[in-house]
Formats: structure tokens, sequence, C-alpha cells
């Protein structure tokens, strides 16, 4: 759901930075490490502790054989990620470690985790201390308003409803999931009905359903839907989306996909260059 909050800890500890991670939302899991192993915590803030002691997001920390990771408060975010080592070892399925529970696949055989379970890591890099800086880190709310680039059937949105997009706020109901967010607010209206085949969707689609309100697709959504698509959050944005939970609520903003482009460059631009300092700093280590 926050793909840059996964992969800025990975690179942090010298992992690939798409290996294995875990996402946890409140109340999350408590972990007791088995061998010293070197971890990352990002994405939402419950307030980690380390036996006890406060743990930083968005910085690498080791822990110690016997220690026990809990996170006492919900403080911002709905999802938080733990990375370790080399990253989790995980079944992986359509060369995703991804956990998909409807089709029981991924992960840890293709189930949620359980009390007692044992996850086991691969061979990890030597102790470091690297901290994340502020530019890599998604600027989260309970109340943001996300970019998007126009979709398919954006036209066909009446001048009210294109206005009301544009300049209200939409509140996420409880019916929201990973496959999709519901949103509540003032019903948007089609210029005229139009007869829609099956189009390609993607994470970020905002679809348009039949009573007015929208629905943003995500991480876990179809591939192809028959409403119409109103617009595509644009992929620097997800991160911020995938944050969002129950009650929060969400404006938009229309920018080119030329824009939308030159952020996401951005973006990958400074994660490269994170990726060299910590491999730099990696290799002094060894």
């Amino acid at each position: 759901m926050d793909i840059v909050a996964a992969r800025v800890i990975n690179i942090a500890l010298g992992n690939n930075e798409n290996a294995p991670v875990l996402e946890m939302h409140f109340p999350a899991a408590e972990v007791e490490f088995t061998e010293n192993t070197n971890f990352a915590i990002g994405g939402a803030d419950f307030r980690a502790e380390i036996d006890g002691k406060p743990v930083s997001n968005w910085r690498s920390s080791m822990a110690e054989k016997g220690s026990v990771l809990k996170f006492r408060e919900k403080v911002n975010g709905n999802r938080a990620y733990l990375a370790v080592n080399a990253g989790v070892t995980a079944n992986y399925w359509l060369n995703s470690a991804s956990t998909n529970l409807p089709a029981h696949v991924g992960g840890v055989s293709g189930r949620a985790l359980v009390a007692d379970d044992l996850i086991k890591t691969e061979p990890g890099s030597p102790e470091n201390s690297i901290s994340i800086g502020r530019s890599l880190i998604p600027r989260y709310s309970r109340f943001p308003t996300i970019r998007i680039v126009p979709s398919g059937e954006f036209e066909l949105l009446s001048a009210v409803s294109e206005r009301t997009l544009l300049e209200e706020m939409f509140t996420l109901t409880k019916d929201s999931n990973r496959m999709g967010y519901r949103l509540e607010g003032k019903p948007l209206h089609l210029l005229h009905e139009k007869d829609l085949v099956s189009s390609a969707t993607t994470f970020g689609t905002i679809q348009l359903l039949p009573d007015g309100q929208m629905v943003i697709l995500m991480a876990d959504h179809q591939t192809t839907g028959g409403y119409p698509r109103l617009g595509n959050v644009i992929t620097a944005d997800l991160p911020i989306a995938g944050q969002l939970g129950p009650g929060d609520r969400v404006g938009f903003k229309i920018v080119s996909v030329a824009e939308a482009e030159e952020i996401q460059m951005q973006l990958d631009h400074e994660l490269a260059l994170f990726k060299v300092a910590c491999r730099l700093k990696q290799q002094q280590l060894l």
C-alpha cells in the first residue's frame, strides 16, 4: 500500500529495495528477535519500542538477540512497515512476495500472520546506523490533497461535478480496504449516460459508482472495470493515499502527465542518490 516506505527502509538496510517487508496495522505485531538483527521501520508511526526504549521510524537500528519490539500507540498513518536484514523469507507468487488472502498465495502460505509464527530472514549486512532524509519521507496527512491526472471518462463530468471533484473533500468510509477506498461526499454526475465496456484499471484509478460516489482502487485492485474512470492518483502520491483510513478526508488536484512524470523522476533520482550513499557506507563497514 505504501511503496515508498518499503523501498526506503530496505535501501537503508542495504537490501534489495523490493525485498519482502512486514506490513502492519494497529494494533501491530509484537516481535521477538531470535538473533541479532538489523531492522528499520517506516510508514505509519505506531510509537515503536525495543525492550521499553523508543525506536524512531526512518532509520536503521540493531535489535539484539532476545529483544522484543512493541508498538504502543497509533500516532499517525495506518500502515507501518518492518524491514529486516536482507528481507524476510517468503513464498513468491507472480514474482511477488505479497500475501493475497482471497487467493491464499504469497507471503507465509498465503495467510495472515498469527501469534507464534516464526519468520525467517536472509543473512544480513554488518550493523549500520543510517537516517533517512526528510525529502524521501512521504508527507502523510489525514486530510491530504492528492494529485491526479484525468482519465478516460473525466470529460463526461458535468461542469458542476468537475468543480465539486476539485474543490470539495471526500471522506473514506468503513467499507474501504486494500482493494479500494470508498469515498463519501457530494454526488458527482455525468453529462449523459454512456454504456462502457470493461477497461483497464490500475493502483490509483478513481472510478465513479452508479450512486454518484467514488472509489479509489488500491493495491489489491481488480485489473479491469466497467465504471467511468475519472482520474488516476499520480505514482508519487500513492504512498500518501496508502496511509489513509476510515474517517480520513481527501481532496484532489489535477496535474498534467508531464508534471506527474517530472515529480516521479525527481523521487526516483533522490532514491538513487540515497542508494549510492548507503552502499558507500556499507563498503566502509566491510
